[in-house]
């Protein structure tokens, strides 16, 4: 028997005047100008919503390998970055986005980092989330790591 869902929390934010608009959280933390990504004509010193979605994505990825490498018994090196870059492309009419992750655990062989690599796209919410509705490459210092299909397509494992 699956457990019951359990909301942890939720952020609320709002947009006026899209992409040449302003973002505000409602806790007041973000507020910031957007703009069309500056190479497209945007004006500098603003942000976009891919630039937004890489800083997510990137943070809570490095919090789903906390997680992994504290299950283990493991401790993560305090330099270990997670740098994720999320392209936003155009496909007939319509509109995407697809990201890579580029992990580099710094204390950890390339074997074990592949591994918890994995073990964190399985948890964390943003992949959970981007499962099955864009492309995630994962990389390990730059080199792609194979990712088997299920680990990118259909619904979150278990469910």
């Amino acid at each position: 028997m699956e457990s019951p869902k359990k909301n942890l929390y939720t952020a609320d934010a709002t947009a006026i005047g899209g992409r040449d608009g302003h973002v505000r959280s409602a806790t007041g933390v973000i507020d910031l100008d957007m703009s069309v990504p500056e190479g497209l004509g945007g004006k500098k010193n603003a942000t976009n919503p891919e630039e937004l979605f890489a800083a997510g994505y990137s943070s809570c990825f490095q919090q789903a390998l906390l997680v992994i490498a504290q299950r283990a018994g493991d401790k993560l090196d305090p330099n270990t970055e997670v740098k994720c870059s999320v392209t936003l492309f155009q496909e007939g009419e319509g509109y995407g986005l697809s990201a890579i992750l580029d992990v580099d655990l710094k204390a950890f062989d390339h074997d074990k980092t592949i591994e918890m690599v994995r073990q964190a796209h399985k948890i964390c919410p943003y992949s959970v989330g981007t499962r099955g509705n864009m492309e995630v490459e994962l990389r390990v210092q730059g080199e792609a790591i194979p990712v088997d299909a299920s680990e990118n397509a259909g619904v979150a494992e278990g469910k």
